[in-house]
């Protein structure tokens, strides 16, 4: 075997299982644009682990009626302890708009990343940011095996460019030893190791000067909003937050018992979900869906707690009168209403609804429909909303990360859970809320906007919970006007619906505008 051969086999094998970013393709070639990494200094007598560097390729899509061109960067960022031991390397690819020179400090920069806990970042990724994207039907549903990938018209990348983050546990992203993994896998572990991240990032980059901007989806909502203010303790502000189904205080969709704060932030989803399954009384069915839920709001926001407050001292007459407006905005019968004792768990809703047809709907869009083995089981079998999306966003990304990335890998990416263990939710006791830290953000970093995206068919973060906590934030009037909120007709990933998602794109293309810095 010649000589340069043997070298390269010898490199290839000290590289971790886990990851062995390939060479970037001769067809593009590779070159680095960041200065070489700090050097944290090694313990006396220890022998210091080499860096590899990210594979580099180069790209271009239309978009926005222009030809953009723009490199990709794709490589594991080591996260390393005071004495300099790599704890976790956190995988990431990056979109960098070619400007031909233009200073790159002027361009915005968005880090993204989605939730699970224990979620990878390819669903904004592959679904809304990102210059390609995963073809679904136009309804967000399945489409047929093989799955295809093409060019993403609504990409972000002509406002920002974009860094995708997978906390350690997700994707390609690891703890360098088992052991430490549990130091990443909890509430405040995680916004710290991505905090990290982020710094090495604008650091390694060059990229300190650039406006800022955070992207998170579901639990990634409760990590920007920790991130917002853990960050801006350390000198790094941002100009605008974006949370995509969001939920930060976790008292809103935990159905706990003594705790019934879910039960009326819920149901308005829950009237949307009949409403598109056609479920509801007429009167209602023949309403606009927007009609629909101003009526069932109010009922939410007055009425209905106050009834659950009252608990066993509810009279007859009472507790009749609710279940049957309860059955109204549900389209549950009052009978099971009543063995529910007036509070619709949301698994038990996603079996109730279509039952008599043999079909349950999804949670984090239930506009899907599935199919269980038992029609008479309490819960259902699955997600089918979970069930459409999985596969083809799992196929496309690893064959896209291998071919056009040029990023190749024998471990397992981590799409959604397999990689991380328990979650620590520490003193927040299960009832998660990073709201705090995002009201401490707002004091503190005075221009920063917010932007909220919530989808009526949502049941993993439903909409009027999120209204609920930015009304709880304990906000000044001249801080909440710094907030822009948008709904869509679709789930938890409203961008699978392609009409929802050129509605995201121009409503993110106006928030970023108004939250940059004026020239």
């Amino acid at each position: 075997m010649p000589a340069p051969a043997i070298l390269s086999l010898i490199v290839l094998l000290a590289q971790p299982q886990s990851a062995r970013p390939a060479r970037t393709p001769a067809s593009e070639p590779a070159s680095v644009e960041a200065p070489a990494p700090e050097k944290a200094k090694p313990a006396e007598g220890k022998k210091e682990e080499k860096e590899e560097p990210p594979v580099i390729t180069h790209h271009e899509l239309r978009a926005g009626g222009k030809i953009l061109k723009y490199t990709a960067t794709t490589g594991l960022m080591p996260l390393k302890s005071e004495t300099g031991d790599v704890e976790a390397r956190i995988f990431f690819v990056a979109y960098t708009l070619d400007r031909g020179g233009a200073p790159l400090e002027k361009r915005p920069l968005m880090f993204s990343f989605n939730g699970g806990p224990g979620s990878s970042s390819v669903w904004l990724h592959l679904g809304a940011l990102g210059p390609k994207r995963v073809k679904m039907k136009d309804d967000g549903m399945m489409p047929p095996p093989p799955y295809a990938l093409v060019d993403n018209e609504e990409t972000w990348l002509t406002e920002t460019d974009l860094v995708f983050i997978d906390p350690v546990g997700t994707g390609y992203s690891r703890a360098a030893k088992p052991e430490l993994g549990k130091k990443f896998w909890g509430v405040d572990g995680d916004i710290a190791s991505v905090g990290e991240f982020i710094r090495l990032y604008l650091a390694r980059n060059e990229r300190w000067a650039s406006p800022l901007f955070l992207v998170g989806e579901s639990y990634g909502t409760t990590r920007a909003a920790g991130l917002s203010g853990y960050l801006v303790e350390k000198g790094i502000a941002f100009n605008g937050i974006l949370l995509v189904s969001s939920i930060l205080n976790f008292q809103t969709a935990r159905f706990t018992k003594g705790n019934d704060l879910p039960y009326p932030l819920f149901l308005p989803t829950y009237t949307a979900t009949a409403w598109y399954h056609k479920k509801l009384p007429a009167d209602l069915q023949t309403k606009p869906l927007r009609a629909v839920l101003d009526e069932v709001e109010k009922f939410a926001a007055t009425d209905y707690p106050i009834a659950l407050a009252k608990g066993d001292a509810l009279t007859p007459a009472e507790r009749k009168a609710l279940g049957e407006r309860l059955a109204r905005y549900s389209g549950l019968d009052p009978a099971w209403l009543d063995r529910a004792d007036l509070r619709i768990e949301i698994q038990h809703f996603c079996k109730e609804l279509l039952r008599n047809e043999r079909r349950t709907v999804g949670r984090l869009d239930t506009r899907f429909q599935g199919i269980d083995q038992s029609g008479v089981s309490e819960r259902p079998d699955f997600d089918p909303s979970n069930a459409a999306i999985r596969p083809p966003y799992t196929a496309m990304f690893n064959q896209y990360v291998r071919t056009a990335l040029g990023y190749k890998s024998d471990a397992t990416y981590h799409v959604l859970g397999g990689g991380i263990g328990p979650w620590d939710w520490g003193s927040h006791n299960g009832f998660a809320d990073t709201s705090e830290s995002l009201r401490q953000a707002f004091a503190k970093n005075p221009d920063m906007k917010l932007f909220v995206a919530s989808g009526h068919f949502d049941l993993a973060t439903p909409y009027f919970a999120t209204q609920y906590t930015l009304a709880h934030m304990g906000l000044d009037p001249s801080q909440r006007a710094r907030i822009t909120t948008h709904e869509y007709e679709a789930g938890h990933m409203m961008y699978i619906h392609t009409g929802e998602l050129a509605k995201l794109r121009k409503d993110v293309g106006a928030f970023l505008k108004e939250a940059l810095p004026l020239p």
